[in-house]
Order: structure tokens, then sequence, then C-alpha cells
């Protein structure tokens, strides 16, 4: 059953996508040859970027990629108004202690389908005519997180590296990028040429590289669902135990108390036909 289900859902997106596709076409060739507008502009996207990202792996097996991306810089506090995919930018506030502007740098859907791999949230905080860039990164999973990332200008530049205990510094990624030169505002149609099948390239890296992982035989992890039904209550004293970040506070016990947030961070189920799979067969695929 499981993988009809995929197959069924690989060819949905594949005809979705190429109606979609025809569609956005016609619509950029009735632009072309007519004065008439065709699509609105979006008000929040501030800039478009477009660079490389760069995935290395050193342990269990060493793998390393690198692939095109292009990101978008939106603002969450300009309509549209942000998706409940993602923060919207009271939560961001709320969560990083801060009072001024929220940009969110991410890939945007595409031709119905989404995949952004990594959200950046800048945080600012403004105190008289300086802008603070507030930036933590929780940790788990045995790793020490650690992540650089530059304010969005002509270039950017972000890199996170993961280090564990016994296999050291086992996972790095990169994102270097150039401010694309496009007038601002965009229309609907514009931004969707300029990220077509963006995210569509970014799933298909990533379950590629997945396969050459499970051909070098890296194991393969069940969910948590499968063995430990009650896996999300247990996790809530460890989401409990990672409400304080010191980047906004003091190390001490009282300073934790203090600085402690509600957090809004939730479980979502997976969509379909992703929660189907997940609970019939109890794995991620």
């Amino acid at each position: 059953m499981t993988p009809l289900f995929v197959l069924c859902y690989i060819i949905y997106t594949a005809i979705t996508s190429t109606v979609l596709s025809l569609l956005l076409g016609l619509r950029l060739l009735l632009r072309r040859f007519s004065s008439a507008r065709t699509s609105e502009e979006i008000g929040n996207v501030i800039a478009l970027y477009e660079g490389t990202v760069y995935h290395e792996r050193r342990h269990p097996a060493c793998n390393a990629f690198r692939f095109p991306a292009r990101y978008a810089l939106i603002d969450l506090d300009r309509p549209p108004y942000s998706r409940p995919n993602y923060l919207s930018a009271d939560d961001a506030r709320r969560t990083a202690k801060t009072n001024g502007p929220v940009h969110l740098l991410r890939i945007p859907t595409s031709l119905g389908y989404e995949r952004s791999p990594v959200n950046y949230y800048y945080c600012y905080e403004i105190e008289g005519s300086t802008k603070i860039l507030k930036k933590c990164l929780v940790e788990d999973m045995l790793g020490s997180w650690r992540l650089k990332v530059s304010e969005p200008g002509e270039n950017l530049f972000a890199f996170i590296a993961v280090e564990h205990p016994q296999l050291g510094t086992y996972f790095r990624a990169s994102f270097t990028a150039t401010k694309v030169a496009t007038p601002m505002p965009i229309s609907s149609d514009d931004l969707e040429a300029f990220f077509w099948l963006m995210p569509h390239r970014v799933s298909i890296m990533a379950y590629w590289n997945a396969a050459k992982l499970w051909w070098k035989n890296v194991p393969f992890f069940d969910h948590p669902r499968k063995e430990n039904p009650s896996y999300r209550d247990e996790a809530i004293p460890l989401d409990e135990k990672m409400q304080f970040c010191p980047i906004f506070g003091g190390n001490n016990s009282k300073a934790r108390c203090e600085e402690r947030i509600d957090r809004c961070f939730t479980w979502k189920d997976a969509k379909r036909p992703w929660s189907y799979l997940i609970s019939y067969t109890g794995k991620i695929l």
C-alpha cells in the first residue's frame, strides 16, 4: 500500500505542477502582449536572493552536495500576512523578546508545492536608531548547534554546524547568496516565475541524497510513534527545558525563571498523504 500511495502523490504533484505551469506561462505571455495587469503585487516581499546551498555530512557516512537556491526575504508585518505554516510577526517577537521588525528568509510555495528546509527569522530590537539582530538556536539530540548569519544586504551568508560529543562536527550547511536586482513590489506572477519549481528541486535533491545515504548503509530511523506512542508527552519536559535561551538573558536559575516564555511551537500533523502513511506504516518516508 505504501509505495502505491507515494506513487499516487508523485503523479498528483506532477500533474498539478504541469497544469499550473501552463497557466503561469499563459498569464506571462498575455501580460507581454497586453498592458492589462494579470496578477496582484506582493507587498511583503522585501528582496530576492540567489545563491548556493552546501551540505556536508561526515558521520556515520561521508556525503556532501551543493545546489543553486533562491530565497525571498519577507516582512511579516506587511500584508499578505503570514501563513499558518510559519510564525507570525507577533509570535516571533514574543519568542525573541524584541520590539522591532520581523523578516523571514525562506523558499516560497511554487505551483502549489511547498518545501523550505530552513527558515531564518530576523528579529530586530529597536533601541534609538540602532537595530540589534538577535539569534538563538536550541540544542537537541546530543548536538551543540553553531549558527553564523549575516544581516541581509547586497550579500547574505548563513552557516550552521552541529557538534556531537563522540562524533565531533558531523554536519555542516551553508548558504551564500547575492541580492537580485528586481523592482519592488513584485507581482505574484513574477514571484512565481522566479521560484518556478524551486521547492520541487529541493525535494528531489533531498531524497536523492537520502537514497545515497541509505546505499552507504546509514540506518533508517522509524517514526517514534511506532515504538513509543506517548513520545509527544515525553517531549514536553524537554520543551520546557529549552524555554530559555542564554542570548536573551543570564545563565542562572533566577534568570531562567524570569525569562521563561510560553512557547508558540506546537505539534502539527503531517499533511496528506504523509499523515496517513505515518499512521499506516509508523514511519516517516
